[in-house]
């Protein structure tokens, strides 16, 4: 009678334990909902229907917030509108999620020289690089990138000093 207790309790432990188990996906079992969802703001990115892309992504990610892919997506997204530091910050959600994703850092990189900072894309480069060889698709085109260097208007805005720092002479 004062075991009961204590075998009821470890009883409902393991009850506990066992359901928690079963009820979980693997990490690497993305919502096919999401997937669709992703492929379909592809397309949308591809006509340049930006806003209906990032709700699409956004409603990817609602739905499995571990979708890499979305997380790309919307960078993608935020480099065609030109705001690479907006793709910066999806680039870096979906390196959290797979540090060694190589689309993730070829699409940072190109963001980072989209910013100007040239030094950490090539970074960048040599861990793509290490991860899949010279050859692969990502790293010609991180290459390529840093090759074209950043735009013009970011040059011309690191050469040239701000003009409040001329008006206080």
């Amino acid at each position: 009678m004062r075991l009961t207790p204590i075998t009821i309790s470890a009883a409902i432990v393991l009850g506990t334990m066992a359901s928690a188990g079963q009820g979980q996906k693997p990490d690497d079992q993305i919502d096919a909902r999401s997937v669709a969802m992703t492929q379909q703001a592809e397309a949308l990115t591809a006509s340049a229907r930006y806003q209906e892309a990032i709700d699409t992504l956004e409603s990817a990610l609602a739905v499995d917030p571990r979708n890499r892919a979305a997380f790309v997506g919307l960078a993608r997204v935020a480099q065609a509108q030109k705001l690479p530091g907006k793709a910066l910050k999806f680039y870096a959600e979906a390196l959290k999620l797979e540090p060694n994703d190589v689309t993730a850092l070829a699409g940072q990189g190109e963001a980072l020289v989209q910013r100007g900072a040239v030094d950490r894309a090539k970074a960048n480069l040599a861990k793509v690089r290490s991860l899949c060889g010279a050859a692969c698709p990502q790293a010609s085109a991180l290459s390529a990138a840093i090759a074209k260097g950043p735009p013009v208007d970011v040059q011309t805005a690191q050469v040239t000093p701000p003009a409040a720092a001329n008006d206080k002479n």
